[in-house]
């Protein structure tokens, strides 16, 4: 069933169309709609309507997209369902050794009182997302799926999957690591698999996390704890991010519950008392994926659809929201000086900001996850040792933090809570 919160299919020409209602096209469309109120900005989007309430996992919200959440005016309503890491360990061990020895430990700071990062339930932070988009007059088109494009000097005319058309100016692509729109591009990309499948679950547990996450570097791949804000009956509770082999992975999602939180218990540990899996565990194939160029023409890729990296930092989320500070930040400059904000060279500044950046993230993860997850003794030596060396230059962590926290590098103006 098709739901049109208004009747977008009916508007003869747009100056943004935004493909893909996540968190990452939500986010485009307030962005440039709160910056630039003149410009006539729509979503659509393949999911049926409400699906994203269904989603019970939950992502790691770093301190510098807390701000442009902030900035866009939806950080209050998500704060009170947050969770704030005040500090995070790193270990590196076997799931059968009875010790793990702590390599690293990051303070949750990036400032007095700014923790680096929260968690953040996704149906709240989209739901926080569409009621903002909603008050801006931003139309969303649910249930339908865009089935072609083309593009001329002026335009690009979007027909979607029920034979009904709209014209805009730009095509924001924001519809996921498989996006068809970027395959309708013609944009090629650079793809492998991973052999491992990342299990996401949500753990009740006995005694509270104090914010604290945990990253178990195993054999297979690493095993994350991220504290959750306690539930409504006062449940401790925390998201966990587990990445196995791929056929390992399968079996211990569909097969016996027993099975399943033995295999947990040992990577968990009983340091908060014992445990049940609260929800579902789900299992998603791991792979990275960066396109070859994040603009075409009238066409800009963002998020998923231009990068999908490994979990092991927990930066695909953010990576995404830098996407948006950055594409918006360019939209509304070019729009202020009278410019055609869908025209090549204008997008060309958007791909030339962002691409070394996700290249230098997407390679990081890789490297990342090809040193940690395996079992051979001389590495993780040397693995082991290096983890140390950080620990003890406190420069060295802060840098750490800093990049964690995406306040690094050419910083957009949103993630520094500046408007634009």
């Amino acid at each position: 069933m098709v739901e049109r919160k208004a009747d977008a299919a009916d508007k003869t020409s747009l100056d943004v169309l935004v493909a893909g209602a996540g968190y990452v096209g939500l986010a485009a469309a307030v962005s440039l709609k709160q910056a630039r109120p003149s410009l006539a900005v729509a979503i659509v989007d393949a999911a049926p309507a409400g699906v994203w309430q269904k989603d019970g996992r939950a992502s790691a919200i770093a301190a510098a997209a807390c701000r442009m959440l902030e900035q866009l005016g939806v950080w209050d309503e998500i704060a009170l369902e947050a969770q704030a890491i005040t500090e995070m360990i790193i270990t590196d061990s076997r799931a059968a050794d009875p010790v793990r020895p702590v390599f690293l430990t990051f303070d949750g700071e990036v400032a007095p009182g700014e923790p680096f990062a929260h968690m953040v339930a996704n149906r709240v932070l989209n739901g926080a997302l569409r009621r903002r988009a909603e008050k801006l007059g931003i139309d969303i088109i649910e249930g339908m799926a865009v089935s072609a494009f083309d593009t001329n000097g002026a335009g690009i005319s979007v027909h979607l999957a029920d034979g009904a058309a709209l014209k805009a100016r730009l095509l924001i692509a924001a519809d996921g690591v498989n996006s068809k729109l970027r395959d309708m591009a013609g944009i090629k990309t650079v793809k492998w698999e991973y052999g491992q499948s990342g299990i996401v679950c949500t753990v009740a547990h006995e005694r509270p996390h104090n914010g604290r996450a945990e990253e178990h570097f195993l054999p297979a791949g690493p095993f994350a704890t991220l504290p959750l804000k306690p539930d409504k009956d006062g449940t401790n509770r925390s998201s966990i991010v587990w990445v196995e082999r791929t056929e390992d992975a399968k079996k211990l999602v569909d097969g016996d519950e027993f099975v399943f939180e033995h295999e947990l218990e040992q990577r968990f540990g009983l340091k908060l008392g014992e445990i049940r899996v609260a929800d579902k565990p789900r299992a998603w194939p791991l792979g990275l994926t960066l396109a070859r160029a994040f603009v075409a023409p009238r066409i800009a890729l963002a998020g998923d659809a231009a990068h999908g990296i490994h979990p092991i930092a927990g930066q695909g989320l953010n990576l995404g929201f830098k996407d948006v500070a950055a594409l918006a930040e360019v939209l509304v400059e070019a729009d202020r000086l009278g410019r055609d904000i869908g025209a090549l060279d204008v997008l060309e500044r958007y791909q030339q900001w962002r691409r070394f950046d996700t290249l230098q993230m997407g390679v990081t993860t890789d490297v990342l996850n090809r040193l940690f997850s395996n079992d051979i003794g001389p590495l993780r030596a040397v693995r082991d040792v290096g983890l140390g060396l950080v620990e003890r230059m406190p420069r060295l962590k802060d840098f750490f933090i800093r990049q964690a926290s995406g306040l690094s590098g050419d910083t957009p103006r949103l993630l520094k809570g500046e408007a634009i």
